[in-house]
Order: structure tokens, then C-alpha cells, then sequence
């Protein structure tokens, strides 16, 4: 997410950090570059405008102008402006004191929405919270079937009627069948359209006066920028919105849309959509992704990642291994697997504080890939003692995992050499570190 904006708004910055003193023209050079960097992201101009307007105001106050590191106040005032511009805190969908908690979804075809609709059972159930999904989207052949799948992958019960042409109506007995239940949260996925038409707003206003939401919640398509920002400000003002959830942000590299869709239209991001699984929905913190789009990283969401995917008993038994200096590759293999859980490599490290300005530094995917396939070649003495791996076997396992023999040498080697590693790490350094991370 928001490599591209990244990129150019840490050059923008690095020229007014190199000044000893800030002036009214060196901020204003910057922020030229600053309304280039934000404009080619396809932020909303009129964002753009203010955001600068805002950041050359509060760059030439006096406590600016005085200060000893004006160039790190600058940067300051720019992640400020950023992470104001996105929202105020994270804003999470709550449940209400009196269950069930409703809550009406919607959304263009395309955009996710169904999808978006499990992901966000599956967050409830995390929770302990039973619920359902209620499929109303009487248009869209399959989507019916399509929410049935993805509620037993969650899983949650799905209500649904077919060959029912009255949405409403299905709204309302699903929620009165909730009820009946005592569940704690219904979610109603609504029709959705290729584009806003009075139809379509038409339903959604009758399902919302009728079963009245706690939540009525737009699924926008991140990666459309400017046409997300237009289709939340117009949902907000024709029916009313309570937040949005962006979906693709995974494949977005401009984030326009983040930056824009809460000044255009009024509604908070709740959550972000960052890959197809269910497990990937993120809630939005608008802090976390300005110290992310600034190269500052994003720590906290990095350890809660890991401490969704990480199995404490598992990484207790991996320290030991490690103190005792019986780490194999067998070991390796298994924290291939936890990392592949927690998402892309590039976006892992991402989080990582001041990886953006590393150079030279390969994260290819296939690397990875290509690392797996040649422990998955050997067999388990092998993986346990792989000094035992002569020249025969090495030729054998190139040729299983369809690699060269000289992978599978460097593969070898960079492992003693992390062996090596391991052998001067000490005990109190090591489980600080791994307590400290897997605790948060």
C-alpha cells in the first residue's frame, strides 16, 4: 500500500530536512513537490488544497520557525496533517448494549462487498459473537450461493430465501428469525449495481426504514481512487453512511481514496481490505497509516499480525531449540509457514520503521518459493543434519525441487551461517525479544 506516494513524498520531505532553518520559500518549495506527490495519487484536489493550505500554516508559526530541528518539526506537522485528514482514531464497528446489532451493507458490484460481509462475521466470531448473514441481494445470479460458501468457511448461519424478489422483506425476516435466536449481530448484504441508480437507492432507504440499522456500512473498491470518493460522497448524501470499508488496498499503490474519502464524504474508514482471505480485513488506524505513507512504518499492526498467526507454544519450543543450538531446517520450514500467514513479504516489511529507505534490498516473493521448495526435497535426516548432504544428494534435491544445485549449496551455507548466529545469542536477550514481540 501507498508505495508510490511514499516514494515521492519522502523526497519532498528530505529537501526541506536538509535546510538549518525553515522559511517561507523553502516550505513552500516542498509543498509544490508535497501537491504533486498527493495530486498524482489521485487525492481529491480540493483535499489537496486544504491539506497544504493547512500544512504552510501551522510550518510558518512561530514555534516553527524558532525551533532547533525545524526540518523534523515539518515532518511532524505533515504525518499530523495526514493522520487528521484520515479520521480521528480508529472507529471500529460496535456492537449495541441490546442484540441483535444490525447492520446494512452496501456497495457497487464488484467493490467486494459480499466478501467484505463474511470477513467481518469472521472478526465477530474472533469475538465469541454468533450472529448471521442475511443474503438480500436478489439481482446478482449466485450471490446467494456465493454468501452461503464464504458463511460455512466463516462460520456463521446464513439466512436466505430463494427465487424472493422483495429484499425488504427478507431483511426483516431474517432479522426477526435472529432474534428468535438471540444472536448477537445480523449483517444484511444488499444488492449492489454497476453504478448509483435510484433503484437501487431506493431499496437500500426502504430495508433502513424499515428494520432501522445500527450500521449502514459502504464497501468502496480502494484501487478506483477518485470513483470510490465519488460513490462514498454520494451514498452519504442520498442515503447516509456510517463508515466505509475499503477493499483492495492490498493492490493499491497510490492511496488516493484513503486520503480523500473521509474529507469528501463525511464517513470514517472503518476497516481496510488487505487480501482475499477472510482473515484479511484490518481495522483502519488513520495514525498507523500516516507513519506508514511517511516511511515511519507501522510496529503495532506488524506485532498484532504476528500475534494472530504466531503459535506462542510453538515459538516457545522454537527458543529452545535455538538456545540448544538443535535449529534445523525442518525449524526453517515451519517459520516459512508462520511468515507466508502473516501476509506479503513486501508488505511485512513495510511495517518495518525506515525499510523504505533501504536500497538494494530483494523481496521477491519467488525467493521464498524457491527456498520451501528445496527443504520440502529433502528428506527428514536431511532437514535434521544437513551436513549430512553430500554432492549426490544435493544434485537429487536441485532436481526434485526444480532448482540448481547452486541454490540448494547457498541455501546450506546461509544457513550455517544463521546456525552460527544462534550460537551467540543469549538466553535473557533472546527470550526478551521474542517475549516482548509475541506480547506487543
Amino acid at each position: 500500500m501507498f508505495t508510490e506516494i511514499s516514494e515521492k513524498l519522502e523526497s519532498a520531505l528530505k529537501r526541506i530536512k536538509g535546510h538549518g532553518k525553515i522559511s517561507e520559500k523553502n516550505v513552500t518549495d516542498a509543498l509544490k513537490d508535497v501537491r504533486l506527490a498527493l495530486l498524482e495519487a489521485d487525492v481529491n484536489y480540493k483535499v489537496v488544497k486544504q491539506f497544504t493550505d493547512d500544512v504552510k500554516t501551522k510550518a510558518l508559526g512561530k514555534e516553527v520557525l524558532t525551533s532547533i530541528t525545524p526540518g523534523q518539526l515539518f515532518v511532524k506537522i505533515v504525518y499530523e496533517e495526514l493522520r487528521d485528514l484520515m479520521g480521528e482514531g480508529a472507529k471500529e464497528v460496535a456492537l449495541a448494549p441490546n442484540p441483535p446489532t444490525v447492520i446494512m451493507v452496501a456497495g457497487l458490484q464488484g467493490s467486494g462487498k459480499t466478501t467484505a460481509c463474511a470477513k467481518l462475521a469472521r472478526r465477530f466470531s474472533q469475538k465469541g459473537k454468533k450472529g448471521m448473514l442475511i443474503a438480500a441481494d436478489i439481482y446478482r445470479p449466485a450471490a446467494v450461493d456465493q454468501l452461503e460458501t464464504l458463511g460455512k468457511a466463516v462460520p456463521v448461519e446464513v439466512y436466505y430465501e430463494r427465487d424472493e424478489d422483495d429484499a425488504v422483506g427478507i431483511v426483516e425476516r431474517g432479522l426477526k428469525a435472529a432474534k428468535s435466536k438471540a444472536l448477537d449481530y445480523v449483517i444484511a448484504d444488499t444488492a449492489g449495481r454497476l453504478h448509483v441508480d435510484e433503484k437501487m437507492m431506493e431499496e437500500l432507504t426502504d430495508i433502513r426504514e424499515r428494520v432501522h440499522p445500527h450500521e449502514t456500512i459502504l464497501v468502496a473498491d480502494g484501487m478506483t481512487g477518485q470513483d470510490a470518493v465519488t460513490i462514498a460522497k454520494e451514498f452519504s448524501s442520498t442515503l447516509g453512511i456510517d463508515g466505509v470499508i475499503l477493499t483492495k488496498m492490498d493492490g493499491d499503490e497510490r492511496g488516493g481514496a484513503a486520503l480523500s474519502i473521509r474529507a469528501v464524504s463525511g464517513a470514517p474508514i472503518r476497516y481496510i481490505g488487505v487480501g482475499e482471505k477472510l482473515d484479511a480485513l484490518e481495522v483502519f488506524h488513520p495514525e498507523r497509516m500516516a507513519s506508514r505513507i511517511l516511511g515511519m512504518g507501522d510496529v503495532l499492526t506488524l506485532v498484532e499480525r504476528a500475534q494472530e498467526t504466531i503459535d506462542i507454544k510453538e515459538a516457545a519450543k522454537l527458543e529452545k531449540k535455538i538456545l540448544k543450538e538443535s535449529f534445523s531446517l525442518e525449524d526453517f520450514l515451519g517459520q516459512i509457514k508462520q511468515i507466508k500467514k502473516m501476509g506479503p513479504l513486501e508488505d511485512i516489511m513495510g511495517m518495518m520503521p525506515g525499510f523504505s529507505k533501504l536500497k538494494g534490498i530483494d523481496l521477491d516473493e519467488s525467493a521464498m518459493i524457491r527456498v520451501e521448495a528445496i527443504i520440502r526435497s529433502m528428506t527428514s535426516d536431511e532437514r535434521l543434519a544437513p551436513e549430512i548432504i553430500d554432492g549426490s544428494r544435493r544434485k537429487r534435491i536441485a532436481a526434485g525441487s526444480g532448482t540448481r544445485v547452486q541454490d540448494v549449496n547457498r541455501l546450506i551455507k546461509d544457513f550455517q551461517q544463521v546456525r552460527k548466529l544462534f550460537k551467540h545469542v543469549k538466553k535473557g536477550n533472546l527470550g526478551g525479544m521474542l517475549g516482548s514481540f509475541l506480547r506487543g
